[in-house]
């Protein structure tokens, strides 16, 4: 009865080799995961890389086209001022004007004190 024991009961030599074996298994599967996940990350990357030069692209055309009519509307605006000096000359006054009363008016608000304009 005791030799049907030892037959029964695993070698420790043979749970050894099959642990070992399930180890170099586990092993592969992860080398097989680890390659996955890298070449995924790879794909990310060059996909985030194709967009933001698309979109470098897409906004290094419209600043180009911005400016090109900023351009477009400067110099049209120069010829009338070229043009019509006295009228030029009117408004950049009124604006000049109206600029200085409204600095006076925010000063006098953001002032602890009132204060009238003749004190």
């Amino acid at each position: 009865m005791a030799d049907a024991n030892k037959s029964d009961v695993p070698h420790i030599d043979d749970i050894q080799k099959t642990l070992e074996k399930q180890i170099a298994e586990l092993r592969k599967e992860i080398t097989k995961i680890n390659k996955s996940i890298s070449e995924r990350g790879a794909e990310l990357v060059d996909d985030a890389r194709e967009q933001a030069s698309d979109m470098y692209d897409t906004a290094a055309a419209r600043a180009s086209r911005t400016a090109q009519q900023v351009r477009t509307q400067a110099q049209a605006v120069s010829e009338v001022a070229r043009d019509n000096p006295g009228t030029t000359t009117a408004v950049v006054g009124i604006i000049g004007l109206i600029g200085f009363l409204a600095g006076i008016a925010v000063g006098q608000a953001m002032s602890d004190t009132p204060r009238r304009w003749y004190q």
